[in-house]
């Protein structure tokens, strides 16, 4: 009889806590909701002249009955996404949060960009003509002012201190459809997008879609920690990948445009690229990390602080860098005139550097396209080892592809069965080989002869497209 009895009591514990950890994994977010969403606003803009731009694309077919009081907004909505609405007034949808009491509203610049009129409405159905203090494209960041006082207000947080896993919470108006909740985990932390490059995105798998840009991102603290900005999708619609910009990130924006009216941002002054297995094993790391610099611009704070092309920049300012991606961000954090510190591995050596930062020029500086150039037929050199046929750069051909005088040899020809041919291309100058800068052919032709077989050797290529540092495996003689 005992024995049934603590038998009994064990299996009521078990379902106990079976209990307790399946309340623990689906939180109740009614309260969050109840004490945020007042504070969520919907925002409509009015363009005239021009196509308003948004960053999301919709699906094409949305099933809708035909008396539907959404059919005319998905109409609209649809419309303008396909640019077939009359060009004098186009009109989008997008979400925002008030962050002061006095009317101040945080949304995306893609929401209201090229905008003529900005409307927002809160949840008491009151609408306000809005205007723009201030807009940043780099962090898609706008601050809106409305003239209203006593509003309900968010909370700001810190996404710094999200976990990966970490339930996060959305309040926006995708498609139309005003204060619409959806709920998901935390995936991933810094990510960095193609074309962005000074923000470190927090990745979710919260359902957004359009109409949620500049919509909050909450914690299960009820704060705010980033803004909903961009889905990745094939479809147009949701498939799992959504992307926040970092609430600290937005709010040192707001600061300046509410202070100065603009953004300024560190700046560096050098290109740089990634690093794969086999270039980690030509630089003699141990496995890939780090930034590694194929060009530094003509002088810039780099080329002031010492940098040079083929350095790995290991650590900014004591923050060991995982990858190239991460140190745009925190370049671009940095005060404007402060000097960081960076640790680069040179030559396989470990070195200091210290670097004041300049601020982002407005433009970023372009490249020129390489150019093609025929071989000679007198004295047309013979191909090496790589199966590369080189020949010494003329003045026209250094003036187009911005390369200094005495550095680099232009690649003429590539026999189609070399190692090189997948890699190297006709018009490619190879600024340095194995961490020594290329001056002539001649010195170009005896590195190349003496570098052992097998051995993952780095060479810096002038591309069309820029510098760049590419591995090659040296065939056997």
């Amino acid at each position: 009889m005992k024995t049934i009895v603590n038998k009994t009591v064990l299996l009521v514990l078990l379902m106990l806590l079976a209990s307790g950890i399946q309340a623990q994994a689906l939180p109740d977010f009614t309260v969050l909701v109840e004490q945020n969403a007042p504070a969520v606003v919907n925002i409509s803009t009015v363009s005239h002249g021009m196509s308003s731009p948004h960053s999301f694309h919709s699906p094409e077919n949305i099933p809708l009955p035909k008396n539907s009081p959404f059919s005319e907004l998905f109409r609209r909505y649809f419309e303008e996404q396909q640019g077939t609405l009359p060009p004098e007034e186009t009109e989008s949808l997008g979400s925002g949060f008030i962050i002061s009491s006095d009317g101040y509203v945080l949304t995306n610049h893609h929401v209201v960009a090229g905008a003529d009129e900005v409307i927002v409405r809160l949840s008491n159905r009151k609408s306000y003509e809005a205007k723009i203090v201030g807009s940043d494209e780099a962090s898609d960041i706008a601050l809106l002012k409305i003239d209203a006082t006593d509003l309900p207000v968010v909370r700001i947080g810190n996404s710094k201190n999200l976990k990966i896993g970490e339930w996060v919470l959305a309040i926006g108006s995708p498609f139309g459809f005003e204060a619409t909740v959806t709920a998901g985990i935390v995936s991933a932390k810094g990510r960095s997008l193609p074309s962005e490059n000074y923000v470190p995105y927090i990745q979710t798998d919260v359902a957004i879609n359009p109409g949620n840009s500049g919509g909050p991102l909450f914690n299960l603290q009820g704060e705010v920690v980033g803004i909903n900005s961009q889905i990745f999708s094939r479809s147009g619609g949701f498939m799992g990948l959504s992307f926040a910009v970092p609430i600290e990130l937005a709010m040192n924006v707001v600061q300046q445009l509410r202070e100065d009216g603009h953004v300024t941002r560190g700046y560096l002054g050098v290109l740089i690229q990634d690093i794969d297995r086999n270039l980690a094993e030509s630089f003699g790391m141990s496995y890939p990390r780090g930034a590694l610099v194929a060009k530094v611009i003509d002088d810039s704070p780099a080329a002031r602080g010492g940098l040079q092309a083929g350095d790995v920049i290991l650590e900014f300012n004591g923050q060991p860098l995982r990858d190239s991606s991460q140190l745009p961000p925190m370049v671009g954090a940095a005060p404007v005139g402060s000097k960081v510190k960076l640790k680069v591995l040179r030559q396989g050596k470990e070195i200091p550097l210290s670097v004041r930062l300049a601020e982002l020029p407005s433009q970023t500086e372009e490249l020129e396209s390489a150019r093609e150039a025929p071989a000679s037929e007198e004295n047309k050199p013979k191909s090496n080892r790589l199966g590369l046929v080189l020949s010494e750069l003329k003045e026209e051909e250094r003036k187009a592809l911005d390369i200094p005088a005495g550095q680099g040899v232009l690649v003429r020809q590539v026999s189609a069965e070399s190692a090189a041919a997948d890699a190297i291309q006709p018009g490619d100058v190879i600024l340095m080989l194995d961490g020594q800068s290329i001056t002539s052919v001649a010195q170009l032709q005896k590195l190349i002869e003496a570098a052992p077989a097998g051995k993952s050797v780095a060479l810096l290529v002038q591309k069309a497209s820029g510098p760049v540092f590419l591995a090659l495996r040296m065939p056997g003689d």
